[in-house]
């Protein structure tokens, strides 16, 4: 259906209009052309009708690795791949091949702005629909605020500073001049989509009200969670007067006023905001991270300096990894999840699992992850690779094996396993397939064992995952030794009609979490670490109304909410001595930010707002994998696979970082009609 409307305004701009408009005016024709705008607001049912028609408009918000809404994971230091197709598009951004002509998501800033002009609409007519009530008009309202603040979000995240349109109803018949404006700053941008979610909060329904046939669209949770995540960003180094600003937009200004686009002047308050902002999520008092009881005849074995209190207190009687994973593979139900603050069902995640299963499998085997990311998950006693203990080695000798089987509940390590692998924490094997990993593949066992509880290697010579197996596209395998599994569930399998297999699925749908609470936790720590003394600031509450709150670098407050985290995946929780000094604290949550929201989506943006994109993202040193040219063993003459090396793929070759990469180039067709409208920093018009 989305096709043919977008088919339909094609034949009609062509046809009944003799102007070129702008995407920020009112180009939602279909409508209108075969539904009178006064019969949308002649009753509650229409308007209930054009409201809800709207989020069609927004991108499937879990494609995120390829046909992405934002350059997204390959474009991120955490994930890469081989192919160089218009599909995996952040890929060629990372490489530099991406500029304001040929930027493959210009339909995202047309869509957007549809939404925004859906949403004037809607905000100038409500009062003349009749039959609906006071409390209905004010709930519809409030939602409508929602979308038009969501719309300016995608645009924000991809662009940077907006282009406002405020609440017109921008009319088609003005001269150029009338539609020529300026930008934003990234504050100004910034404040405004926290004023819609503010105004969103006043009466859309709370999370204990949704009804959970409805449980897709957002509660009073999930816009205060977006006011708090936008904080974050704005109170980061990026976007807060940092190195990293002067560096990336010190000369960035306005044309009409001069003012700088980003804050080039450090305000710690700013920290203050987007704690108090998070903290108005957890005053909810309803959401709580997600969890699974422990089988008693086959618990997890917890590290012994792990507490066994029951939640939030320790880890007692909790599945790490299955209190972790189902989150995400299809196993949670996702309308009773309370860590999922705003979820959708997503074939992003469906359709992009199957980029991590071998090629024999039914997959396209090439999603990769570096060593780096492998580097950050912690030991099962919680200690870093760098300082394991006695108790819980790492082993950096790959030669090295497990050599017995071993159970961490209903995960299952091989005594084939390299030591690497061992002793680390539920995260880790939630999250990564690493060499030797067992894939149950369970619904494809009418097949025969051929297709199900398999290890896949990755070597050269491991016909089932290796280049050796890669099928008729030779970019078709893993390119680091490590694939993602965070979506992907035992019984997952993709080999239907291969062999023997008949009946395999997927168990899902799979959702994508939009909002989930352990980000809000984190949000919250980690602006609580940088706070100077007490700080008392204004943030909205559940009801839209600003209410004032001190905030200072409590300890006792941040050890809580983090220790939560930790004990949910059956770790210890932190120290004090860590989390004294505020620098320790601040590297020790940017990595429990990596490993807990790996594979998600957030990891570009926070390479960006943190500074640190410009030094690391093209840095060889992070993009190491095992030698997946070598064989495992030396029967070819080709040993070496268990050699650390440097990924030797162009897409790792040539990745640059670049200041003005930040954002994307603001498309040229966009910048001829609107001449007043700078184009971002560094990029061409």
């Amino acid at each position: 259906m989305k096709k043919l409307i977008k088919i339909i305004i094609g034949i009609l701009a062509g046809t009944s209009l003799t102007f070129s408009s702008c995407d920020f005016l009112d180009v939602d024709r279909y409508f209108e052309a075969t539904f009178k705008e006064d019969s949308i607001f002649h009753s509650q049912k229409n308007a209930e009708g054009y409201l809800w028609n709207t989020p069609g408009y927004f991108p499937d918000a879990g494609s995120i690795w390829g046909g992405s809404w934002n350059p997204g994971e390959v474009a991120s230091d955490e994930l890469t791949v081989r192919w160089q197709t218009g599909e995996f598009w952040g890929a060629q951004f990372s490489v530099g091949q991406i500029n304001e002509r040929n930027l493959p998501i210009t339909s995202l800033w047309s869509d957007m702005y549809r939404v925004i002009a859906r949403c004037n609409k809607m905000l100038q007519n409500v009062s003349k629909v009749e039959d609906m009530g006071e409390i209905e008009r004010r709930r519809y309202i409030s939602y409508v605020h929602f979308m038009r603040g969501y719309a300016y979000y995608h645009l924000l995240m991809n662009w940077g500073p907006l282009l406002i349109v405020g609440d017109e109803v921008l009319p088609t018949s003005e001269s150029a001049e009338y539609y020529n404006r300026e930008r934003a700053t990234y504050d100004e941008s910034v404040d405004y989509i926290c004023k819609e979610f503010q105004l969103a909060t006043e009466a859309i329904y709370g999370p204990e009200q949704q009804n959970i046939n409805f449980y897709v669209r957002p509660t009073k949770g999930a816009a205060l969670a977006f006011i708090a995540r936008l904080r974050l960003f704005q109170a980061s180094p990026l976007f807060n007067g940092g190195e990293a600003a002067r560096r990336s937009f010190g000369n960035w200004k306005r044309q009409s006023d001069g003012a700088y686009y980003i804050s080039q002047t450090y305000n710690p308050t700013r920290w203050a905001v987007a704690a108090a902002a998070a903290k108005q999520v957890i005053n909810l008092n309803y959401y709580e991270l997600h969890r699974v009881e422990q089988d008693p005849k086959n618990p997890y074995p917890l590290a012994p300096n792990v507490s066994t209190a029951p939640f939030p207190n320790g880890a007692g009687g909790i599945d790490p990894i299955r209190s972790f994973a189902d989150m995400f593979n299809g196993e949670a139900i996702p309308q009773t999840n309370k860590e999922l603050i705003w979820t959708m069902p997503s074939s992003g995640v469906t359709g992009y699992t199957r980029h991590s299963f071998p090629v024999k499998f039914g997959g396209w085997g090439g999603m990769s992850v570096p060593q780096r990311v492998v580097d950050c998950f912690l030991m099962a006693d919680g200690r870093t690779i760098h300082n394991a203990s006695a108790e819980y080695p790492y082993e950096a000798d790959l030669s090295k094996t497990i050599g017995s089987n071993k159970k961490l509940g209903e995960y299952l390590l091989k005594e084939n396993v390299p030591q690497m692998y061992n002793n680390r924490s539920a995260r880790f094997y939630a999250s990564i397939g690493f060499p030797g990993r067992v894939w149950p593949m369970n619904s494809a066992s009418a097949g025969g064992s051929d297709y199900v509880n398999r290890q896949f290697w990755y070597s050269r010579d491991d016909t089932d995952a290796g280049l050796a197996g890669a099928g008729n596209n030779i970019n078709d395998y893993c390119i680091s030794g490590y694939t993602p599994v965070k979506y992907i569930h035992p019984d997952d399998s993709f080999a239907e009609g291969k062999g023997g297999v008949k009946g395999s699925f997927i168990t899902g749908p799979k959702h994508f979490p939009i909002i989930r609470y352990a980000e809000v936790l984190l949000e919250y720590i980690e602006a609580l670490n940088n706070v100077e003394g007490t700080v008392t600031v204004q943030t909205p509450d559940a009801s839209g109304v600003n209410t004032e709150v001190s905030v200072s670098r409590d300890l006792a407050e941040m050890s809580t909410y983090f220790n939560m985290i930790r004990y949910r995946v059956g770790l210890p929780g932190v120290s004090p001595g860590d989390m004294s000094d505020k620098a320790t604290f601040e590297q020790i949550t940017r990595n429990e930010r990596q490993v807990e929201l790996f594979n998600e989506g957030y990891r570009y943006f926070d390479t960006r707002r943190w500074g640190t994109y410009l030094e690391e993202d093209a840095n060889t040193s992070n993009w190491r994998g095992l030698d997946v040219q070598k064989d495992r063993t030396n029967a070819n003459g080709n040993e070496g696979f268990f050699n650390l090396v440097s990924i030797d793929v162009q897409n790792i070759r040539d990745r640059v970082a670049k200041p003005r990469m930040v954002f994307m180039p603001l498309p040229h067709s966009e910048l001829l009609k609107v001449p007043a409208m700078d184009q971002n920093y560094g990029w061409d018009r």
